[in-house]
């Protein structure tokens, strides 16, 4: 099942193969330096083969980012499933995941992302015991959905208080790109926040509720980024700030739970360089590894702890916005500084 690749940047990859089950997909293990890699498993359509490997390889290096600013003690992991989750998943095909996840004896640990759901992490655990993001068992974190959707709006609040001199998002008009499970709590946390929305989705039926669930304005998920808001909120696929949407945004902050939202590392200056405030993604988007984290690590009383660690996520943020403004700097590039700092320091230790 598993055929290992080789890798210049991650510790290790792997081929993920089942026949029986139609089984295909990649798991890659960016760093284990912190503690066992941790990152969701995803399923979805690519074009490829390489398309896969590449999410993957940038994903899994993300959570590597993403744990070590969380201050997390974990290392950086993900596994995509190449395949439609609406037609091609099913419980044959998620235990054959299940031992491939097995078969690394805790090195990784995964958990629901894009095209899974609570019950899949359910089957897989009938045959892996390296599995989180449970509703039922020891230590059950549950859909980190919602509390992925309340770090996004708190960190949007810390941003709010220096783009507009408050945290306060009422009447502030968001643009919220991508209604899947994280989009549609982040969209009910800003209405009940006060903020207008504009919504937008591949899935005009989603789109449809989520405007119908909080009375919102309905945008082209293709130009969402363009949309006349204060603030652009990317909840859908990575790499949508890049050369060609960043000179069209005229919201005056980018903030939203989507993984991987620069699309090249110059993409952070160009932001800048127009003044659009961008809090670097996977600051923003941590709640959700947060909750996960409780269940991996076994914390006995959960609540406390995830929300001192999202309260923590809002001071990570400001203190590398705080930098960046007297740098005159990206916030991108201070947060990869802080957390790079924060590895060399547990590697040295």
């Amino acid at each position: 099942m598993l055929t290992r690749l080789s890798s210049d940047t991650h510790e290790d990859v792997y081929r993920v193969e089942d026949p029986a089950s139609g089984l295909r997909g990649f798991i890659a293990l960016h760093s284990t330096a912190r503690g066992p890699a941790a990152g969701g498993l995803r399923m979805r359509v690519y074009d490829s083969d390489e398309a896969a490997l590449r999410d993957v390889l940038n994903l899994s290096e993300g959570m590597s980012y993403k744990n070590g600013a969380a201050d997390l003690p974990l290392g950086g992991g993900k596994a995509v499933i190449m395949g439609d989750p609406a037609k091609d998943k099913s419980p044959q095909l998620l235990r054959a995941m299940g031992r491939a996840v097995e078969q690394l004896d805790g090195r990784y640990w995964t958990a629901e992302d894009m095209g899974m759901t609570p019950e899949d992490m359910a089957i897989m655990a009938g045959v892996t015991r390296f599995v989180a993001g449970r509703d039922d068992g020891a230590h059950a974190s549950g859909d980190p959905s919602p509390v992925t959707a309340q770090g996004v709006l708190g960190a949007m609040k810390v941003g709010a208080a220096r783009v507009f001199g408050t945290r306060d998002l009422s009447g502030k008009t968001v643009a919220v790109q991508g209604l899947g499970h994280v989009g549609w709590h982040l969209c009910r946390l800003l209405h009940d926040a006060g903020a207008r929305l504009i919504v937008a989705d591949m899935d005009p039926a989603r789109t449809a509720a989520t405007a119908r669930d909080f009375n919102t304005a309905v945008g082209d998920p293709r130009t969402i980024h363009a949309a006349d808001a204060d603030i652009f909120a990317p909840c859908a696929i990575g790499g949508i700030l890049n050369a060609e949407t960043i000179p069209q945004i005229r919201a005056k902050m980018v903030a939203g739970a989507a993984n991987n939202q620069l699309a090249t590392d110059a993409d952070a200056d160009l932001l800048h360089a127009r003044g659009i405030l961008y809090l670097p993604d996977y600051v923003a988007n941590g709640g959700g590894i947060i909750n996960v984290s409780a269940e991996i690590l076994h914390i006995e009383d959960p609540a406390p702890w995830v929300e001192d660690k999202l309260k923590a996520i809002e001071t990570t943020m400001e203190r590398i916005l705080a930098r960046a403004e007297g740098e005159n700097a990206s916030p991108a590039h201070l947060a990869d500084r802080i957390v790079e700092d924060r590895m060399l320091a547990t590697k040295a230790g």
